[in-house]
Parts: C-alpha cells; sequence; structure tokens
C-alpha cells in the first residue's frame, strides 16, 4: 500500500498541497509577492555590496603639532563638513608614521599627507595618490645678524632637525650632510613645530627647520623677526640635482614687507612636495570629494606657486588615482555641480537598483509563467506515477481487502488532483488525469464484483 501517516499519499503532502492551493488560487498575489521578494533581494544586494555608502567618518594622518600637515588638515576638516563628512585630524610624528599608518588597515587611518622622497609605490604598494598639493618648503631659520648662504657654516652649532620618521628631518639631514653637516659636526636635535621656534627665539637653538607654508603665522612672525634670519641656499640648484625629489624656490626681494624690503634680496630656498594619500579600497565617491577639496585648498597662488598649479594630475612617486585624475581632468560631474554629496550617492544608488531591476526582474519574470508549467506538469505526473503503482498490482486472484485498499488509494489520489487547484490554462492536464482515475475506479469495481 501507498498510503502514510495523516493520510498522505507521500510525506509532506500535506504542506505542499497547501501552498500549491494558495499559489494557484491566487495567482496575482504570488506573483505580486515573487516580485516584492525578488526586488528587496535587488536593493539589498546593491546598496550592501554592489554600490556601498562611502563613510561618513575619515581620518587623516597629518604630522607633528603646529606643522603644515596640521595646518592642512584644520582646512581640509573645515570643507568636509559642509558636504557632512566628519574629518578626524591625527597629529604624528610626520611622514613615516603617516605611511605605515595608513599601509595599516587597522589603524583607523584613512588618508595622509606624505612628503616626497620618502617612500614610493614599490616600498609602500596598495596606495594611491591623489596628486602633489603643495611646496613644502624647509626653511632653514638661524640667530644672528650676519648673512649665512651655505649649511655648512652652522657646523658646531644646535640645530633642530625635526623628529624621526618625519620627512622635515629626511631632507634636513639630506641638505646638511650635502654640506658636511652631521651629528660628528653639531647637534642635531629631534624637535619641531612650536617647541623648535620658541627655543630658537631663547636662544636655545641657533637654527631650525621649518616646514610650514609662506602664510602660516610661524613662518610670518620669523620672517619678520629681528634676531632670526632666513638662509639663502646659494647652492640649493646642485642639492635638486644631486635629490631629484628636491626643488629650488626662491622668495623674492621685498615679497614678507615691500616698504621695509623684507627680505633685502632674492632668497633661495630648498623644498620638497606633499602628496595625499589614500587607500586603494576608498570609496570612490569619497575619493572625488577629497579631490575637490583638495583643489580648493591649494589651487590658489601664493609667493611660490602660480594658480592652478596644484593639485597635479600626476606624481612621480605613488600610483595616481584615476578617479582623482578624471575630476582634475574634467571637474565635478553634473549632479556633483548643483546637488549635497550625500544626494547624489543616494541617486547613483537608485539608478543602480533600477538597473539591477531590469537585468535581473524584467527576464525573471518572464521565466514565470515557465516555472509555474513545468510545476504544475510535474505534480500532475507524480500523481499519475502513483496512478500507474495501482494498475500494476491488477491481478488475478486479488482478495477483496486488497482491492478495497487499491480502492482508498485510489480515492486518495482523486482528492490531491482536486486539492492541486490547477489554473484554468491547465484544465486539460487536470481533465486528462481525472478521466484516466476514473477509468481505474471503473476497473476495480469490475475486479470487486467479479468476487460478489
Amino acid at each position: 500500500m501507498i498510503g502514510t501517516a495523516r493520510g498522505e499519499w507521500f510525506p509532506g503532502a500535506w504542506a505542499v498541497q497547501k501552498i500549491f492551493k494558495s499559489i494557484y488560487w491566487h495567482p496575482i498575489l504570488a506573483k505580486a509577492a515573487l516580485a516584492m521578494v525578488c526586488l528587496a533581494g535587488a536593493i539589498w544586494l546593491v546598496f550592501e555590496y554592489l554600490t556601498p555608502a562611502p563613510p561618513s567618518t575619515i581620518t587623516i594622518a597629518t604630522g607633528f603639532r603646529g606643522g603644515a600637515y596640521e595646518y592642512f588638515g584644520q582646512q581640509y576638516r573645515e570643507r568636509l563638513a559642509r558636504a557632512g563628512i566628519t574629518l578626524v585630524v591625527r597629529p604624528t610624528d610626520g611622514t613615516g608614521e603617516n605611511l605605515k599608518l595608513l599601509s595599516d588597515p587597522k589603524s583607523g587611518v584613512d588618508i595622509a599627507l606624505v612628503q616626497s622622497g620618502v617612500s614610493n609605490s614599490r616600498q609602500s604598494p596598495g596606495l594611491l595618490s591623489l596628486g602633489r598639493v603643495s611646496y613644502q618648503a624647509l626653511w632653514l631659520f638661524y640667530r644672528g645678524t650676519e648673512a649665512l648662504d651655505n649649511p655648512r657654516l652652522l657646523k658646531g652649532k644646535r640645530i633642530a632637525i625635526g623628529p624621526v620618521g618625519s620627512g622635515t628631518r629626511v631632507i634636513a639631514l639630506q641638505v646638511l650632510g650635502a654640506s658636511g653637516v652631521n651629528e660628528k659636526t653639531a647637534t642635531l636635535l629631534p624637535i619641531a613645530g612650536a617647541a623648535a621656534v620658541e627655543a630658537l627665539n631663547t636662544g636655545k637653538l641657533d637654527a631650525i627647520f621649518v616646514a610650514n607654508p609662506p602664510e602660516s603665522p610661524t613662518v610670518q612672525a620669523l620672517l619678520r623677526h629681528s634676531e632670526v634670519r632666513l638662509m639663502n641656499i646659494t647652492r640649493a640648484e646642485a642639492l635638486t640635482r644631486i635629490y631629484p625629489h628636491l626643488v629650488r624656490l626662491v622668495l623674492p626681494q621685498g615679497v614678507v614687507d615691500l616698504e621695509n624690503d623684507n627680505p633685502p634680496n632674492d632668497v633661495n630656498v630648498i623644498a620638497a612636495t606633499n602628496s595625499l594619500l589614500t587607500r586603494a579600497d576608498m570609496h570612490p565617491e569619497m575619493i572625488q570629494l577629497l579631490a575637490r577639496t583638495l583643489q580648493e585648498v591649494h589651487s590658489q597662488a601664493d609667493i611660490f606657486q602660480r594658480g592652478g598649479e596644484f593639485p597635479t594630475q600626476i606624481d612621480q612617486e605613488y600610483v595616481m588615482s584615476d578617479v582623482a585624475r578624471d575630476f582634475y581632468r574634467n571637474g565635478p560631474t553634473y549632479l556633483n555641480r548643483y546637488l549635497p554629496f550625500w544626494l547624489v550617492d543616494f541617486i547613483k544608488k537608485i539608478v543602480a537598483v533600477l538597473v539591477t531591476f531590469t537585468v535581473i526582474f524584467v527576464p525573471l519574470m518572464r521565466m514565470l509563467p515557465r516555472v509555474i508549467t513545468w510545476l504544475v506538469r510535474d505534480r500532475i505526473f507524480h500523481l499519475y506515477r502513483l496512478l500507474r503503482t495501482i494498475e500494476t498490482q491488477f491481478k488475478a486472484g486479488l482478495a477483496a481487502s486488497e482491492i478495497a485498499g487499491l480502492q482508498a488509494d485510489l480515492e486518495k489520489i482523486d482528492r490531491a488532483a482536486d486539492a492541486l487547484g490547477v489554473p484554468l490554462r491547465y484544465s486539460d492536464l487536470l481533465f486528462s488525469l481525472k478521466s484516466h482515475i476514473n477509468l481505474v475506479r471503473e476497473r476495480l469495481a469490475l475486479l470487486r464484483g467479479s468476487l460478489a
């Protein structure tokens, strides 16, 4: 016998029958439910994996307090806040530490300012440059009234060259070392920022390297200090040939105070260049927003650079971000030009959802009728297989109890056929099955009559 527990003709038939009956009697509702499930899944997939939202908070590694990098970081923070992005400014010891933090995904640092001549893409893989953003002038200030034009004249002096790991220290050691000034011939101290300036003003230091932009209050105060002078490095061009990552800048005569002719002559200043780096997995929308911020902060002209000279579209040391390069070449997209950052991201997500809907959902709905046809035919054919099982048991000499059992199984098949709730378009399959059930029923009736 083929019966099962709870009067079912196959295991789990009761639950399946309910599901099929619900589907077949409510085809529109079923399609709508399937459409909503598919659409919800597509939206979740697009939002979570295909177009993840850009971060609302990022962290920048800058440098020691009072330095150029901290100065830039504060300007970035103000402009990003207008777009609803929180920028956390993290002070560090400079370029060396910045590179270590940025190369470590667990450090919490997302972007960092670095100085040229310290590393490159081979030594720090996985980092992208958003372009060179400024010159990093290395101002060499010293106490005294005598005009000095060569770092070698600082032998025997106390010189602040910046903390270990800072870009300032790297360049200072190169400039001094080329002129024979080193730890054996001078006292080189790891001091920078406000502490170095105070030590110079109080006579505790004889010279300091300052890596601040020309408009910073620190540089402006030192340029106007009566007891402090800026060294004119007359052999600056030679240094740029020895160290190609360095450039020679000229502070024009009188540019600080034209009325009082400060400085009294052109001054050669050694400089590096600064880049803003990020990891390769940074969200493209965030890169575009950062590129826009860099353009706002660094594109203006000053005493060393021409308007629009920075940020650059190339970086000789690091791989350039394609997103940033495209922004510098073509400017912001139409949406970014007129809409807030968060709204542009939302619109792009909606477009992505619509594209996903078109690509996945529409073909799926076209396949749905075929799937339903297959399901209906499969259930009807399953009942046919059960019906054939009953027919194969027909033989002479069947006892009355065996015939009664076959009739009971046949009635279960008949009830299962009625419970399918087959849609009208498949009525021919159902009627054919019912006809064959009736034929088997008649044969069973004849067998039972033969025993009477």
